[in-house]
This record gives C-alpha cells, structure tokens and sequence, in this order.
C-alpha cells in the first residue's frame, strides 16, 4: 500500500470556501461510496491543509483513483485551486511509520 500526501496553504479569505468544497467531496464520496478509495483530509490552525490519499491493492477492492478524481464535486473542488491557495502545492510520496488506529483498512467511523 503507498500513501501521497499534499499539503497547501490557502488564503485567509478562501479558508470558508476551500472547506466547503472539501466538505462536498466528502459527501460525494459517503453518497457514491467508490472502492479502493482512501482519502483524509487535515487543516492546520495557520490555513495549511493536508491530504492523504491511500494507494494500493486491498483484497476485494481496486486501486482506482477515478473514483475519486472523476467526482463531479472533486472537479469543482479543483476548479481555481490555484486562486484559492497562498502557497504552491507540495506532493510527496510517505511512509507509515507508526500508526494506532488512525489509518485502517475499511470504512472510517
């Protein structure tokens, strides 16, 4: 399994609107409910925000990012991302070292 994490700084204006499109994402997802799709989104206090996407085969699951870069809420969300943020994107590949329950396997709740 591999793990991208992205992180940007939005502006202080956007915050509201970078969350509601995030929000919105989140429901598409709850509401289409795509497999092999594995996605966690974080905002710290000064505006960054972080996004984890999950990578890889789970048994019984396929491995297609379209489930969620093709929903329609994901587009709009990325539509003037680039107006909306005060910092360029950053995309690195990471590696879990530790994890206790956060990141597991299966439907979050």
């Amino acid at each position: 399994m591999g793990y991208k994490l992205i992180r940007y700084s939005v502006k202080d204006t956007e915050l509201e609107a970078n969350r509601a499109l995030v929000a919105k994402v989140f429901e598409a997802l709850d509401e289409t409910a795509p497999q092999g799709v594995r996605y966690l989104v974080l905002e710290l206090d000064d505006g960054e925000f972080i996004h984890i996407i999950v990578e890889g085969h789970v048994v019984g699951e396929g491995n297609d990012a379209s489930g969620l870069t093709g929903l329609a809420a994901f587009e709009a969300f990325t539509q003037n991302h680039a107006e909306r943020r005060s910092t360029p994107v950053r995309r690195s590949p990471v590696r879990i070292i530790g994890n206790y329950h956060v990141l597991e396997a299966g439907k979050a709740g």
